[in-house]
C-alpha cells in the first residue's frame, strides 16, 4: 500500500506545470468556489466552512446557480466508491465463475458503451487514469453505468461556472487531506493544463486543498 501525502500531490503538480507560464492568480470568486468545493465534499462536510464559503462566493459575485453547480460537481466524489471497487468486484466474481470478465460485451452493453464512451478523447484520458473501471462497471451493472454518466454530466451541462474553475475545484477536492484520490486528482490536473490554466492558479488551488477542513463528523 502506498501512502500519499499532500506534499506528494504538490510535487506531481509542480513537475507537470514546470514549463507552464505563471498566468493570473485566481480571482476572489474562483477562490471562494474552490473553497466551497473542498468544504462541501463528502470527505469534509464542515457546516461552518460551507456556510462561510457560500457567503464568500455570493459576496464575490457568484450566482446561486454557480454555487449549486459547484456543490453538484463535488457531490460526484461519491462515485469514487465505484471507481475503486468495480474492478475488484469483477475480478472476485470472475474467479468464482460468476461472471466471464473476458467475454465480449452483449449487444445491449456494446450499444451503451458506444453511446457513452466510444472514442471520446475525455473518456480515453479518463480510462488511462482508471484502467478497466468503465468496462467493469458496465459488465456489473448497466443501470449504474448509465446513471454514472447522467449524474456526472449535470454540472457540466448547466455550464454556469467556467470549465477551468470546475477542473480546479475537482482537483482540489480530490487532493484534500482526507481524500487524496490520485487518479481523479491527476485527471483534473491534466484537464486544467489542457485548458491553459496557469501554474499560479493550479498551485493556488492546491493550497486551498491543503487547508481544507478535516472531517470531524456531521451531526
Amino acid at each position: 500500500m502506498t501512502t500519499l501525502s499532500i506534499a506528494d500531490l504538490r510535487q506531481q503538480a509542480e513537475t507537470l506545470t514546470a514549463d507552464l507560464p505563471a498566468g493570473e492568480p485566481l480571482d476572489a470568486m474562483a477562490v471562494a468556489l474552490i473553497e466551497l468545493a473542498v468544504a462541501v465534499s463528502v470527505t469534509s462536510l464542515d457546516r461552518a466552512a460551507i456556510a462561510a464559503s457560500v457567503a464568500k462566493a455570493l459576496d464575490a459575485g457568484a450566482s446561486v446557480e454557480q454555487v449549486q453547480e459547484i456543490i453538484a460537481l463535488v457531490s460526484g466524489l461519491g462515485v469514487h466508491s465505484l471507481m475503486v471497487s468495480a474492478r475488484l468486484v469483477l475480478d472476485a466474481a470472475g474467479q468464482r465463475g460468476l461472471i466471464d470478465a473476458a467475454a465480449p460485451l452483449d449487444p445491449e452493453r456494446a450499444k451503451l458503451w458506444e453511446q457513452h464512451v466510444g472514442d471520446d478523447p475525455f473518456w480515453i484520458g479518463f480510462s488511462e487514469e482508471l484502467p478497466g473501471f468503465l468496462d467493469a462497471m458496465l459488465r456489473l451493472s448497466p443501470d449504474l453505468f448509465v446513471g454514472f454518466f447522467a449524474y456526472c454530466a449535470i454540472p457540466w451541462a448547466s455550464g454556469t461556472v467556467r470549465a477551468k474553475i470546475k477542473e480546479l475545484a475537482s482537483m482540489a477536492s480530490d487532493a484534500s487531506p482526507t481524500h487524496r484520490f490520485l487518479p481523479g486528482y491527476r485527471l483534473h490536473l491534466k484537464n486544467a493544463i489542457q485548458l491553459r490554466v496557469g501554474r499560479t492558479a493550479i498551485l493556488q488551488a492546491l493550497d486551498i486543498a491543503a487547508a481544507a477542513p478535516l472531517h470531524s463528523g456531521t451531526a
